[in-house]
């Protein structure tokens, strides 16, 4: 495959609150990818970090006893050890919307796209979910409630801000996505986005009054108001690449380098096509790819969020069970595209099953058998890992990359079965030994496939393989 730049961002999770097993799904993700990239040898610019303006924070920090910034700076330090616990690459970029060079690179796009004839000022009402961060019509509100935030109640706001010419990019928008056909993926989530764009495009707001709001970037040449979360987060895509500086990072990596975008299903609307037409209107090159996640849900098949206070804490499954263990969970149980459910009788089935009855006890017998009855590490060949699994990956597919790395297990695991080393080297040395061999090779084979899915066993498995040995205890502990 050819070599080149690849870039990939996480959506910005507010600081809110610590992040529960959806966002984790998303960061795994991201992660796994930006790792299969790494492994074709090529330079990867992984993107993630807080979003840390907005009324949802600033009630946050009240209700804390702190200021804005006291808080934000905790969230953010709270943030990095979660995502630590995920087994992220230490190599991932983090980008604070208070970071100053990205408070400057948001005024700077506010700057050109006003300049461009985009953003107009006026008077309106509106009804408003605080937790979407969206405005909603009469027609969306479900018993006068936001459909995503039952247990909300929708505020009123009227006031004079600045608006975005949306309605102008219908037409620019329905030419893009006709041009790229792979936009978003999956296909039937890339026509639910089309359908939407089709249904008409409405003005939206993007500034509030200072007075009512103080905790956000200052809209250029109005200190009286400051930036409404899509002008202000959204930019954190390009700022962290260095924009508004053309060259360096930002041609690397977004001129240059794919830029794919990762988010759930709830954050299409805004990645695929209001992201977009700012994108157009500042004249940036658009997005490469958005690739879009179903939800994780809770036992009655409800979607998993803060403010329904049904969430699972993934780092505390982390620390118990190792990063690996919820990441294959995450990358193998829960579908790539569709909603699935988690709950802790489904992780425990999946975790004796898959790894300690599998890849554990299949590592085990073969390496005990390798440190018995082989001298040294046979030699491994270089390009041993089938097309099929890249294609997968390819196509953002993780579930079906794991499956097919527990196919192979399986696969190994009958041939043990069928074959049986320990008995045949006992009458025939030679040949055991030539099994054995084989199947410690195929098993090198499964710990590379690993390196995006489980990158700490991906290491400790090859490096038990290298120096003959089998564990000292079992890899996966049953429960």
């Amino acid at each position: 495959m050819e070599k080149k730049n690849f870039y990939i961002t996480t959506t910005l999770p507010y600081v809110n609150a610590d992040l529960h097993i959806g966002h984790a799904l998303e960061f795994v993700r991201a992660d796994a990818i930006a790792r299969y990239k790494k492994l074709l040898g090529n330079e990867v610019f992984f993107n993630t970090g807080t979003d840390e303006h907005g009324i949802k924070i600033l009630r946050k920090a009240e209700e804390s006893g702190l200021s804005a910034k006291e808080y934000t700076d905790k969230a953010f330090m709270r943030f990095r050890e979660q995502v630590a616990s995920f087994g992220i690459s230490e190599d991932a970029h983090f980008i604070r919307t208070t970071d100053l060079a990205h408070e400057k690179a948001a005024q700077e796009f506010w700057l050109r796209v006003e300049k461009n004839g985009y953003i107009y000022k006026k008077n309106y009402q509106t009804k408003y979910c605080v937790s979407c961060e969206l405005e909603r019509t009469d027609s969306e509100l479900v018993n006068g409630k936001c459909p995503e935030h039952p247990n909300q109640e929708i505020e009123t706001i009227e006031e004079e801000n600045y608006f975005f010419k949306f309605s102008e990019f219908q037409k620019p928008l329905l030419d893009f996505y006709a041009k790229n056909p792979n936009f978003v993926i999956p296909n039937f989530r890339f026509n639910e986005v089309k359908a939407f764009v089709e249904r008409g495009l409405q003005d939206f707001s993007i500034s509030r009054l200072k007075s009512k709001m103080p905790w956000g970037i200052e809209v250029p040449n109005d200190p009286d108001q400051v930036m409404y979360v899509w002008f202000d987060a959204l930019t954190n895509y390009i700022s962290t690449l260095g924009w508004p500086d053309q060259n360096g990072d930002f041609e690397k990596f977004w001129v240059n380098g794919n830029p794919t975008q990762y988010c759930g299903k709830d954050n299409t609307r805004f990645q695929a096509i209001m992201w977009q037409a700012m994108l157009m209107a500042a004249d940036v090159p658009n997005s490469y790819q958005i690739v879009v996640n179903g939800h994780i849900t809770a036992d009655e098949g409800v979607k998993m969020s803060k403010s329904l206070g049904n969430v699972v804490e993934p780092k505390e499954i982390s620390e118990k069970y190792g990063s690996d263990v919820l990441r294959i969970f995450l990358l193998k149980e829960i579908s790539s595209f569709e909603d699935s459910p988690f709950t802790m009788e489904r992780f425990e089935r999946a975790y004796n099953a898959n790894l300690a009855n599998g890849l554990g006890n299949l590592a085990s017998r073969i390496l005990t058998l390798s440190e018995k009855y082989l001298e040294k590490c046979p030699e491994i060949p270089e390009n041993s890992i089938s097309q099929e699994f890249f294609d997968h990956l390819e196509k953002f597919d993780i579930q079906k990359s794991a499956d097919y790395v527990w196919s192979e297990i399986q696969s190994l695991d009958k041939m043990i079965q069928e074959t049986e080393p320990f008995k045949v080297i006992k009458v025939d040395t030679e040949k055991g030994k030539s099994l054995i061999t084989e199947m410690v090779i195929k098993l090198y084979t499964i710990a590379r496939m690993l390196n995006p899915l489980m990158p700490k066993t991906n290491i400790l498995l090859k490096d038990l393989i290298k120096q003959n040995k089998k564990p000292e205890k079992p890899l996966f502990q049953r429960i």
